[in-house]
């Protein structure tokens, strides 16, 4: 909620904090799916065989949380790696900027993302 209010309200006013830069990405099924689709997290043939014929994989199962710490993981190296290139990036600002990528016609109709039944996102 901070870093969506952040953005509408161009942190001016009730969207200023002083500490979204310690916020990391949020572990939605988006994101993950534009890092696969992008060839930045490669899956077991088995794990993507389950999401390509969109069999839900459970919530709180070892795949599930391995694909959100990965993605998670990939994001903050990608941050790094940035920064350490002389770019003023954030783990949320990347995460803004991925899950925008992932509106796009391509990302949607190429494969299936994951599908988890969940009350956490």
């Amino acid at each position: 909620m901070a870093a969506d209010l952040s953005i509408a309200l161009k942190g001016q006013g009730l969207g200023f904090f002083r500490d979204l830069h310690g916020m990391t990405m949020f572990a939605d099924n988006l994101v993950p799916h534009v890092l696969r689709m992008d060839g930045m997290l490669l899956y077991d043939e088995d794990l993507a065989a389950r999401i390509d014929s969109e069999e839900p994989i459970p919530s709180g199962s070892p795949e599930e949380v391995e694909i959100r710490a990965c993605a998670l993981h990939a994001v903050e190296l990608m941050a790094k790696a940035l920064n350490e290139a002389g770019h003023d990036v954030s783990s949320l600002g990347l995460d803004y900027v991925l899950w925008n990528r992932g509106q796009q016609t391509y990302y949607k109709k190429a494969k299936p993302r994951h599908r988890t039944r969940t009350v956490f996102y």
